[in-house]
């Protein structure tokens, strides 16, 4: 019978040197910079595709307002005219014109502003006032514009 001997020596672990770890974290550190750009950007895309989706749903709701009562509700009214039957309404859907009986805010938890009439010729305007949260900019989110 043929005895086997182990020599300590080719089964030693060395381990990783402090160079290798530093590198890794190095690596590491690079990819996970490049996923969170990315991810950032996407995240204000989503974010500006939600308030455009929400002001499309608002319009529906003035739309079918509109059919309902003859004319939009007033600015003084504002979107409110939408969940609370405003005076003059002629007919006011029970629970109102948007689901959950209250109007949303934007995508930055702001309100959205309303005017009706509007102008340059829409019969009514809805704007988000975009991640800066100051009207007037050029991130609003706009209903006449696309």
């Amino acid at each position: 019978m043929k005895r086997f001997t182990l020599h300590a020596s080719r089964f030693t672990n060395k381990g990783m040197t402090l160079i290798e770890i530093m590198v890794v974290i190095t690596i590491l550190g690079l990819i996970a910079a490049m996923v969170t750009v990315n991810v950032m950007g996407r995240l204000e895309k989503a974010k500006l595709d939600t308030a455009m989706t929400q002001i499309k749903s608002l319009e529906q709701a003035l739309e079918q307002y509109r059919l309902d009562n003859g004319s939009y509700p007033s600015t003084e009214q504002g979107l409110a005219g939408l969940v609370e039957a405003p005076s003059g309404a002629k007919r006011f859907q029970p629970g109102g014109y948007l689901k959950g009986g209250k109007v949303p805010d934007d995508s930055w938890n702001e309100p959205f502003s309303y005017l009706s009439p509007g102008t340059q010729g829409h019969p009514f305007e809805i704007v988000s006032k975009g991640p800066d949260r100051e009207e007037g900019t050029d991130d609003d989110v706009k209903s006449w514009e696309e």
